[in-house]
């Protein structure tokens, strides 16, 4: 059977779903679920993702997310790549974590967007694992990041689903009426209804027939379903490292000038390359051409020395890091 292609364009959102291999227990344990958290933050970081809700099960997740810079597939091969191996190191493991391909349904901004929000939140509620009453208490997804918004990573907007609730506002009231409003859902409405709930993680595209045709005549999704992915997802997110790697030499101000006069290894470009490496999907093969540094491999060494071992690299970093957050 043919894999379903994935259409990837600036503004998508998704509702992305995976399971452990062989749906075993993966997330068991607080501590793996926070550790799987932890890398969706990190991953929407680099990515530039928009996080709208999320859930961390005992052997699943599930993720709404939108990509303003049309590039799901980088980044969620950067995150279930990287969570497998800080895993399987933690545990002396090898092999498969997740059970294959993540499913990734397009979502349509607004109610259907919202829908998919509310059938997040529920999952605890649906699995038996907590009661309605409880289901605040449940740490592992952004239903309980509502009451906190001290704690809430940057990536998160909880706007969507207490806009689809009603135009709630994000306060302690808006709050309450949106717990409220879940009671109903998981008793009565489509986001809790097993007969009516099962249609928010299947087929290819959750929304309105109107947006279904747009995507179908805008792009392509029969004859170029792979475009930006392969194309334009690309044109974006080089776009956007040449973006922040100008930001950071007006930092140091430093000029391509300075690029090419001093020596590959020099430490301001090592600092910025550390940055891009953090912050963005930057390729060692596109920072070793951008900053002239010699080869992908010469970046990646740099980059590890300054991280092992500190040095005027390590200087370079903290100051860059100071500036930016001015």
């Amino acid at each position: 059977m043919a894999r379903k292609l994935r259409l990837e364009y600036p503004g998508a959102c998704y509702h992305v779903i995976n399971r452990g291999n062989y749906r075993q227990d993966e997330f068991a344990t607080a501590g793996a679920r926070a550790a799987f958290e932890t890398c969706l933050f990190e991953a929407c970081a680099k990515s530039g993702w928009l996080l709208h809700a999320f859930v961390v099960m005992s052997n699943h997740y599930h993720l709404a997310v939108e990509t303003p810079e049309g590039n799901l597939v980088a980044g969620m091969q950067w995150l279930q790549a990287t969570f497998a191996n800080r895993f399987n190191r933690l545990r002396d493991e090898r092999g498969h974590l997740f059970q294959g391909r993540y499913k990734s349904l397009l979502v349509e901004p607004g109610e259907a967007l919202g829908q998919v929000c509310h059938y997040i939140h529920l999952n605890p509620v649906r699995a038996g694992l907590v009661t309605m009453p409880r289901l605040k208490e449940y740490p592992n997804g952004s239903y309980w990041y509502g009451r906190r918004p001290a704690s809430r990573p940057a990536c998160l907007r909880v706007e969507s689903a207490l806009a689809a609730a009603g135009g709630l506002a994000d306060t302690v009231a808006g709050w309450r009426a949106y717990e409220a409003y879940l009671t109903w859902q998981a008793e009565q409405g489509p986001a809790g209804r097993n007969a009516a709930y099962v249609t928010l993680n299947r087929g290819w595209a959750l929304g309105t027939e109107d947006f279904k045709a747009r995507l179908v005549h805008e792009h392509g999704v029969v004859a170029l379903s792979r475009a930006w992915e392969t194309a334009g997802a690309k044109e974006v997110r080089q776009m956007r490292w040449t973006e922040e790697c100008k930001r950071c030499m007006q930092a140091l101000d430093k000029t391509d000038t300075d690029l090419q006069q001093e020596r590959k290894s020099a430490p301001w470009k090592v600092a910025i390359a550390a940055h891009l490496k953090t912050t963005t999907q930057a390729s060692n093969r596109w920072l070793s051409e951008r900053l002239q540094m010699g080869s992908a491999v010469a970046v990646s060494q740099y980059v590890g020395q300054l991280r092992r071992a500190g040095g005027d690299g390590r200087k370079w970093l903290e100051r860059l890091t100071e500036i930016l957050k001015t």
